[in-house]
């Protein structure tokens, strides 16, 4: 199929001299396909994605204006095709001036810029079509199999079985199954009764000698014959004999070419249709040349209708042909009963919509790997179809646009999760924390995987941030893994400028790398979110240490030899030992989000304060004061000199609490008897508090220690210029107590300390 830059469609069907011309605007996108029938397409085919010029050769004719055809304002019998994303068969409606219904239609076929879609398409409607009847088989379904068929065939669901009978039919699976049982059929050994006579009979049995001496048609014995001497003058010159011979009838092959029978009624039937359209009739007329050319074999003119059907004859299980055909017929039984809303989206109207049709593929084959990691219950398989008692019919209830959710678990030795494999999920935009969703525009991936601990509720898990949205994306149309995530990391000013045009234009290469990102930026507790594609490539980019949070594209290619889904599965195994590990600073960063972000109340705390402290970023609400009392001014000078401050040990009042922020305190304010404000404030440069006997201190100088042991810090005076010179009024501090207890030491954080002066 060569590439023309110009082709001049005749038109004499609508009237004579009549034709089409149209111009590509890029090289080699228009064609003649030779083998257009053979795939029941247009001859004439142009490319998704590219622009055309269109001119009929006489301005009385005209398209309308559609989502595909731009007219010319003036010159309406000119304009523009433009497919865009449409795969398949475009249908025109060509109009005249003065004629106010459509006088004929031209049928242009619009290719997919991969050149595999095809073998891809046809591919994946079988794998589907399998996974579908597996599903249905694995359920508890009411659905049985019917010896004769009847099969209710609603309009509206015409097209959509057909295309599942026609992708099991035309499989080369099935069609090298015939082929093998035509050229290496089973049978059996059957005895024939015929007439023969005596004198060729080599083996007597009781039958042949009773025969011998009883039977009609005699002849006569010479005298020196053995037989004379025993009395008999005459002897049957032809007697019965059974002979064995090899017979294809056998019950296994009947079921063949019953099958074959039913698969060629249910195309006649569907053909005959009065709302089949020309689409329709036409490939189903190819199917059902295809059958009946099998049917017209000498081997199946010697096969009897079947009586019984034994399923569970080990020929039909286990030879080669017999059970690829088997399985077919299963497959069909169901596939023709199975209804699928989805399927319009993937070939109503003549189109091959592709990219849709990856999109349900990868559904399916995500659930193949996430079966294999998760423990997914039967019931929730269940969900996917729905058996209508009313039309004897199933649903697949998969449909893009429409919300699918299976849960299962993830049990090891050190933690147990809940899994959720969701199916174009809409995150709610403007979501209020901690509710689940986007924090901006509502969104819907095409798949996302969640995990949370199996201890909580999944609203409990979202509202605590313990739980995790990996987000994946179908985009059958790309080709290359630069095309999703580029190396950009030395741009160049001239490229910066020229993928800034290419946005203004529509056709910015990395628009779906920011879908990622707007994926992971705006869907609260994302922790990745990754693009799969039909290519060669993998590639992830890690926002810190860990798998996770992360971004790339994973190649996930249809293929009938090997559907390659190795690298999904090691990332996903990668994930898995990543939620295991329960320090991860993912996890770490988790809780911390959610002890930061759990109250709406705000501080505004615009008082001065160090930037650092111990070349550490000083966070006031994490930053914790002691906050200490004196007694008297020798006490008071004691600390100022010796630079340290002590606390009474053990279980008497006004001993110090250990608790965290106690530990954790960076400075001490102190106040002594009668004061209602303090700027004594120290920084505490110990690692922790030291124990000091009764006579430690007294060697220190302190005067008359009352205790038996003391907890001893070692402070230095802060610069209160750092601190705005303020003058703390510690009385209103929560941790305060009055009275008697007002001397007993206490903390609270910077943030709070400085809100108070």
């Amino acid at each position: 199929m060569t590439g023309k830059s110009s082709i001049i469609i005749p038109l004499d069907f609508i009237e004579q001299d009549l034709n089409l011309f149209i111009d590509d605007k890029r090289n080699e996108t228009l064609f003649y396909a030779e083998d257009a029938l053979r795939n029941n397409e247009a001859p004439f085919q142009i490319q998704e994605g590219n622009f055309y010029d269109y001119e009929f050769s006489s301005e009385d004719f005209y398209f309308q204006k559609t989502e595909t055809i731009q007219p010319h304002r003036r010159k309406a019998y000119t304009g523009q095709i433009a497919p865009n994303i449409y795969v398949g068969t475009l249908t025109l409606e060509i109009y005249k001036k003065d004629i106010d219904k459509s006088v004929g239609t031209l049928k242009l076929e619009v290719q997919s810029i991969k050149s595999e879609y095809r073998e891809d398409y046809r591919y994946m409607l079988e794998s589907i079509t399998e996974k579908c009847t597996d599903l249905i088989l694995q359920s508890n379904s009411p659905v049985s199999h019917s010896f004769q068929t009847d099969y209710n065939i609603d309009s509206k669901t015409l097209y959509q079985r057909f295309a599942f009978i026609k992708s099991i039919i035309q499989s080369d699976d099935f069609e090298e199954a015939i082929h093998r049982i035509i050229t290496s059929p089973t049978t059996i050994w059957k005895e024939k009764e015929e007439k023969v006579d005596v004198r060729k009979m080599k083996r007597f049995n009781a039958n042949a000698v009773k025969q011998l001496v009883n039977g009609s048609n005699r002849v006569s014995l010479n005298s020196g014959h053995p037989l004379s001497r025993r009395g008999l003058t005459t002897v049957s010159d032809k007697i019965n004999s059974t002979k064995k011979t090899e017979n294809v009838d056998t019950n296994e092959n009947r079921f063949i070419k019953h099958a074959l029978n039913t698969f060629l009624k249910f195309c006649i039937d569907l053909q005959s249709h009065p709302k089949a359209g020309d689409r329709l009739k036409k490939e189903a007329d190819l199917v059902i040349n295809t059958l009946e050319n099998h049917l017209q074999h000498s081997l199946f003119k010697e096969i009897s209708r079947p009586e019984t059907l034994k399923l569970n004859s080990p020929i039909l299980q286990r030879k080669e042909g017999y059970r690829e055909v088997l399985k077919v017929w299963l497959m069909f039984d169901l596939a023709a009963k199975l209804i699928w809303e989805g399927g319009e989206d993937i070939y109503s109207g003549g189109k091959k919509d592709i990219a849709t049709l990856y999109e349900y593929w990868l559904f399916f084959t995500l659930l193949d790997i996430f079966q294999k990691k998760f423990e997914i219950e039967p019931k929730e398989l269940e969900k996917l179809t729905n058996y209508n008692s009313k039309t004897k019919n199933l649903n697949l209830q998969l449909k893009q646009g429409r919300f699918t959710a299976l849960k299962g678990v993830y049990i090891s030795h050190s933690r147990a999760l809940n899994v959720k494999f969701n199916y174009n999920r809409s995150f709610s935009g403007a979501s209020v924390y901690p509710s689940a969703g986007s924090w901006t525009t509502t969104m819907r991936p095409d798949y996302t995987l969640s995990f949370w601990p199996k201890e909580l509720k999944e609203k409990e898990a979202e509202q605590t941030e313990q739980i995790v949205h990996i987000h994946f994306d179908a985009k059958y149309k790309i080709n290359k893994v630069d095309e999703i995530i580029g190396n950009r990391s030395g741009a160049t000013e001239v490229e910066l400028n020229e993928e800034k045009l290419a946005q203004k234009k529509g056709t910015y290469k990395n628009a779906d790398l920011l879908k990622m990102h707007a994926y992971k930026d705006a869907i609260r507790r994302t922790g990745g979110a990754y693009v799969l594609y039909p290519g060669t490539e993998q590639t992830t980019k890690i926002g810190f240490h860990e798998i996770l949070p992360g971004l790339g594209a994973f190649s996930v290619k249809p293929s009938k030899i090997n559907v390659e889904t190795s690298h999904v599965e090691a990332f996903i195994d990668k994930v898995i030992a990543h939620f295991v590990n329960r320090s991860t600073q993912r996890e770490n960063l988790a809780t911390k989000t959610y002890d930061i972000h759990n109250t709406a109340i705000i501080n505004k705390l615009k008082q001065p304060i160090p930037e650092y402290l111990n070349n550490r970023k000083l966070i006031p609400d994490e930053t914790f004061v002691l906050v200490g009392y004196y007694n008297s001014v020798e006490q008071y000078n004691w600390i100022n000199t010796k630079k340290l401050y002590n606390f009474r040990m053990g279980s008497t009042a006004g001993s110090l609490i250990l608790d965290k922020e106690t530990v954790d305190a960076k400075f001490l304010l102190l106040h002594g008897r009668g004061d209602q404000h303090s700027n004594e404030l120290w920084e505490i440069k110990s690692k922790g508090p030291k124990v000091y006997s009764k006579d430690n201190l007294i060697s220190k100088g302190y005067i008359n220690p009352s205790s038996d042991h003391y907890l001893v810090i070692e402070i230095e005076k802060v610069d209160l210029n750092n601190f705005g010179n303020q003058n703390w009024n510690f009385k209103k501090l929560k941790n305060y107590k009055k009275g008697r207890a007002s001397s007993l030491p206490f903390t609270c954080s910077l943030t709070e300390l400085m809100l108070n002066s």
